[in-house]
């Protein structure tokens, strides 16, 4: 059977990571030590899963890796007072508070706290502000990833139609301030969109962020669309799926991203990416 062109995150991060890799070992080269602290708070399941794979991903491209690991009754003030510590710690250059936190804790005053030259997240207020803005500054993972495999895959952004569905601070939105820095055309798509469908049909580019198993139906892409899908769900069976149909969408599109194998990959990697650049520029 025919079908898009699979888009593939795992060979793509892979790559990224050997990237940082080289340029670690060119800061150490020259005395500088990369380093990455990640606080973890409480025992999510979850979040241990990712802080793992992330601490395992950042030591092997060669960075010193700090896990700080917080009960889940931790009170905000100490904290703050962690982030702070890390904020004045010349030998990090990259902080990640693990989110979601537990109940009661303030996320946004976690988040404003962070030095936002060592926010590698890209989640600080002054970093979303120079991206909206056009200006340098770190840039939230996920949606970097998602422009990095249309790049690796040589799908054209100038001039392209992109829709983004979903709106969120963590991707959406973001992605969208990449997506017309690129010289793209930016329709953002949400639950109040008329005519989803049919809007999803003029994209060159279709991207998926909303958290809903297989919301895109095969016959919302364009024939030869690129669909990137950020979505990561679990099917009835247990099974990890996005939110694209797609089996569906592949025979339409393209090109497409899997779920497994996709976008999640490029997270981790844009992370180092950005660690790397934050001690290159100490």
């Amino acid at each position: 059977m025919t079908g898009a062109r699979l888009i593939d995150g795992k060979a793509i991060a892979v790559a990224v990571r050997g990237e940082v890799a080289r340029t670690v070992a060119e800061l150490r080269g020259n005395g500088v030590v990369p380093g990455l602290a990640v606080v973890l708070v409480g025992e999510d399941p979850a979040s241990e899963v990712y802080v793992r794979n992330k601490d395992r991903a950042a030591r092997e491209a060669g960075f010193e890796v700090r896990t700080l690991r917080l009960p889940g009754d931790v009170g905000q003030s100490e904290l703050l007072d962690t982030v702070q510590m890390l904020n004045a710690d010349a030998g990090v250059n990259g902080i990640l508070v693990q989110l979601p936190l537990p109940p009661g804790l303030d996320e946004a005053a976690v988040v404003d706290a962070i030095d936002p030259a060592k926010d590698v997240d890209g989640l600080h207020p002054v970093n979303v502000a120079r991206l909206v803005t056009g200006r340098p500054g770190m840039v939230p993972c996920t949606p970097a990833g998602c422009i990095e495999l249309l790049d690796r895959s040589d799908v054209e952004l100038e001039g392209a139609h992109a829709v983004v569905i979903g709106r969120s601070q963590l991707v959406g939105r973001p992605l969208a301030s990449l997506l017309l820095a690129r010289n793209a055309t930016v329709t953002t798509c949400h639950s109040r969109t008329r005519d989803l469908p049919d809007v999803c049909r003029q994209a060159d580019v279709l991207i998926a962020a909303v958290g809903r198993l297989r919301f895109v139906q095969g016959d919302w892409v364009r024939p030869g669309a690129a669909v990137i899908d950020v979505g990561i769900n679990r099917t009835e069976a247990g099974k990890l799926a996005g939110d694209v149909d797609f089996e569906a969408a592949r025979r339409v599109a393209g090109a497409i991203t899997p779920v497994p194998g996709g976008v999640g990959p490029m997270t981790i990697a844009m992370l180092l990416k950005n660690t790397a650049r934050a001690a290159g520029e100490v």
